[in-house]
């Protein structure tokens, strides 16, 4: 099973999102120009790390696959098995990336190779990308440079997890520094000053409030949570216990549908900010600085793109994920587009001993047989 080869190569090489990603690329980009293809380098602006954009086949319509190729760091995590190196153990194949997402990567390049054989009639391209497990960031410093070579395809696929089935939604993103300004002074006279951390469990407290009211605002039945949130992840401030803290940071995100667009929330949060601050006299006590954001994903249901994955799929299923990917950037550009692919997220992603089922990567094999058939009517 060539995919399987694949694969023990691509976990093989360690992807970390720290680390550069280009001893993978060099090996892929050798065997999409092996078989063929066109390919293109569009390297990180670190020089360090990079994706690739290849095709082959006519110019006009076709189909892209879409695949990241960092994976999630294995320090602190508990495994029976050398992450890097492909393991079976019964059914299941283990390693880091098996399910999130070299096992669909490594799919799509056993399919290159055949298409390399077929007498294509629309073409075939690869988007394939670093650090989108950073918060999609590859995906979106590579876009100016990807966006006019992906033409017009009638389907992107992005092959994030989701157990094969058609994956039409999910939520957007946009993370957030929020620093609270106090005044530093000797903790004897402690009700002088203006305590930051104060200012941040303020805004904390507010914020608990802005969730109990995103939960009864817009709501979508396909997610397991069904509405809009907003989290803090974390809180930092202080020097030493005797100070009165002069500064604290909050780490802050949120998680929107498309009915709650981000600007709603921006503005929501900053009016938290506003009355925080009118709280405690001071008009800048806090502030807001975006640090990342990518978009949400929602086709709609009778989309055509829909009912042509489900073809390729051979699945009626259609689901939303809980989880952020690539797509949403693909559907800003016009381009029709679902998320498929082999393994679950619930079960296996970022965890310890990831794995992905060999049924669900002859699934994934399957998938790529009709669309390489498809291509080629």
């Amino acid at each position: 099973m060539r995919t399987l080869d694949i694969l023990d190569r691509l976990i093989a090489f360690p992807t970390v999102s720290k680390d550069s990603n280009l001893e993978l690329i060099r090996y892929v980009q050798g065997l999409l120009q092996s078989a063929g293809f066109a390919v293109v380098r569009i390297p990180s602006p670190c020089g360090q790390k990079a994706g690739l954009f290849a095709r082959i086949g006519p110019e006009v319509g076709g189909v892209c696959l879409s695949a990241h190729t960092d994976v999630v760091p294995v320090e602190g995590q508990d495994w029976s098995s050398d992450p890097f190196a492909l393991t079976r153990r019964g059914d299941r194949l283990h390693g880091r990336g098996t399910t999130d997402m070299k096992g669909f990567l490594a799919s799509a390049l056993a399919m290159a190779e055949r298409a390399a054989k077929a007498p294509l009639s629309e073409p075939l391209s690869l988007s394939i990308s670093y650090d989108e497990e950073i918060g999609c960031v590859g995906i979106r410093q590579m876009m100016p440079t990807l966006a006019p070579l992906l033409g017009s395809p009638r389907a992107v696929i992005v092959g994030e997890p989701t157990a094969m089935q058609v994956a039409t939604g999910h939520k957007g993103k946009v993370a957030l520094k929020v620093t609270c300004h106090g005044e530093a002074g000797h903790s004897a006279l402690a009700p002088d000053f203006t305590n930051a951390l104060h200012v941040a469990a303020k805004f904390i407290d507010e914020v608990r409030a802005l969730q109990d009211r995103l939960a009864d605002g817009a709501t979508d039945a396909a997610y397991s949570v069904p509405y809009s949130t907003v989290h803090v992840g974390r809180m930092s401030g202080g020097r030493a216990l005797n100070i009165v803290p002069d500064s604290a940071v909050l780490e802050t995100e949120f998680r929107h549908l498309v009915q709650t667009p981000a600007e709603d929330i921006l503005s929501a949060l900053n009016d938290i900010a506003q009355r925080v601050g009118a709280a405690f006299e001071n008009p800048n006590a806090v502030e807001i600085t975006q640090t990342n954001a990518y978009f949400g994903l929602d086709t709609p249901t009778d989309d055509p793109v829909v009912s042509w994955a489900g073809r390729m799929a051979d699945t009626p299923d259609t689901t939303k994920v809980a989880f952020g990917t690539e797509a949403g950037f693909f559907a800003a550009e016009g381009i029709p587009t679902v998320v498929i692919g082999p393994g679950d997220m619930a079960r296996d992603g970022h965890k310890a001993d990831e794995g992905v089922d060999l049924s669900e990567l002859a699934a994934c094999d399957a998938m790529m047989d009709r669309i390489l058939t498809d291509l080629s009517a």
